[in-house]
């Protein structure tokens, strides 16, 4: 008979083992399908861009962006002054998009608005770019620099295609944007006053009143300023 450290050695080992395990397959699980990212090992590259960007299009459509970037990709290194690049390049900012990489995306829907600056797929670019930012909206009380600089890129779509199909959801955006803002800065307000900081706060209440008069939270910002001044 094995000594009883040794059983429970065994027991511990295999207990970690199987917590290695479902702690592996939980995080594949929570970042996508871990299979799904590795390119299968007999798959053809050596196409036609037509068939290239077709089985990459499939791929898209079924949400297997890391597919889908090897056959955009390879359009893009080997065949690149063809029709199929445009919609390569297009759809390379898109997967990373998706993939939930927006500061990659960002950079390559910019790269694609500087290299087709007249391709009637820009104004759908510039909305993008715009979400990018917007997608890295945190909470109020940390970095607004998301919301800021999704503002400023769905006001240059406005500006630029004030009837594009765009138009009705980018105004939307940045409505909930500006609310994110203000609620931010009451959120610094109510700290500054359990701090025992009441100039900071009327500050930051005035300043909220006077950039985002619209926001949802005005009238609550209104009440506690008058508290403060009372």
């Amino acid at each position: 008979m094995k000594p009883l450290c040794h059983q429970f050695n065994l027991r511990h080992n295999l207990h970690t083992l199987l917590l290695a395990a479902f702690l592996f397959l939980s995080g594949c699980s929570a970042t996508g399908n871990f299979f799904e990212s590795v390119a299968p090992e007999d798959m053809n590259l050596n196409l036609p861009p037509a068939t290239l960007v077709k089985k990459g299009m499939d791929a898209y459509n079924r949400g297997k962006y890391f597919l889908a970037l090897e056959y955009f990709n390879k359009i893009l290194d080997s065949h690149r002054f063809t029709p199929e690049a445009v919609l390569a390049e297009l759809k390379v900012a898109d997967s990373k998009y998706y993939q939930k990489k927006y500061t990659e995306a960002y950079i390559f829907y910019e790269n694609f608005e500087e290299m087709h600056p007249t391709n009637e797929a820009i104004p759908y670019v510039m909305y993008q770019k715009a979400m990018c930012y917007y997608k890295r909206i945190d909470t109020i009380d940390r970095d607004t620099t998301g919301a800021t600089k999704a503002i400023e890129r769905f006001q240059l779509l406005l500006k630029a295609y004030p009837d594009s199909p765009y138009a009705e959801d980018a105004q939307s955006k940045i409505t909930s944007a500006k609310n994110f803002l203000a609620k931010h800065e009451y959120t610094v307000a109510e700290f500054y006053i359990r701090t025992d900081q009441d100039k900071q706060a009327k500050y930051r209440l005035n300043y909220l009143l006077t950039m985002f008069p619209e926001a949802k939270i005005v009238p609550r910002a209104k009440d506690l300023l008058a508290e403060l001044e009372e």
